[in-house]
């Protein structure tokens, strides 16, 4: 068995961490986790069942009903919900203005927690795991630790393109009120580990800063 290799990735949205992750699972022959689709497919399965998103105890009850399964290969990841594929949907505007305020449930974070770290254990410790504490609470003794950053302007115009949004000014106000969302809750917040190396990929393409990791890990692991 080879030994283990966990990456984790970090950073705000926009910053390009689904982009370079499965990138460097590719490169690396590894598995890949986007813990930011299973909160997504929790945020959308709630959403369907007409939860009351200001209500965090009716978050925290209907989400023990919830069945989210990832699959881990970075060629066709997958995310499913109570055995809908829901790839496309968790992508809409609804989901995306809501998923901030499922995530600060401590009981979700919980529940989803665990549910990566078994996905992590299940790959035998060889996978590139992404989010926004995966460093920090994930997976804390992963043998790599990236947290990958770009300036507001870069992200806003790479989530307006993805999004199909002509308002790249107007992404950037919505990613800012969701990094502080993010970076503020007392549930695993929006945080650089302390032994993470910082990626700035505001002037790389993406080639460009999925080799700046790739060679991050043969120097770590």
């Amino acid at each position: 068995m080879s030994k283990r290799l966990v990456v984790a990735v970090d950073g705000p949205s926009g910053s390009g961490k689904s982009s370079t992750a499965r990138g460097v699972a590719q490169r690396l022959s590894l598995a890949y986790l986007d813990t930011g689709a299973m909160y997504r497919a929790m945020t959308w399965a709630l959403l369907q069942a007409g939860i009351d998103l200001d209500d965090p105890a009716a978050i925290a009850t209907a989400a023990q009903g919830v069945r989210l399964e990832s699959g881990t290969d970075p060629s066709d990841p997958t995310i499913r919900a109570n055995g809908a594929d829901v790839a496309d949907p968790i992508r809409s505007d609804e989901v995306t203005a809501s998923v901030s305020q499922v995530a600060a449930v401590p009981e979700v974070r919980e529940m989803l927690v665990a549910l990566q770290r078994a996905t992590i254990a299940e790959n035998e410790h060889r996978i590139v795991v992404e989010g926004r504490d995966i460093g920090s609470t994930v997976a804390p003794n992963a043998e790599v630790k990236i947290y990958l950053v770009a300036d507001p302007a870069a992200r806003a115009a790479r989530r307006a393109a993805e999004d199909g949004a002509a308002d790249a000014a107007a992404t950037e106000l919505a990613l800012a009120r969701r990094d502080k969302i993010d970076s503020t809750r007392a549930a695993s917040p929006l945080a650089k580990a302390p032994d993470a190396v910082v990626v700035d990929s505001t002037y790389l393409t993406l080639d460009e800063v999925i080799e700046a990791i790739v060679e991050i890990v043969g120097d770590v692991a």
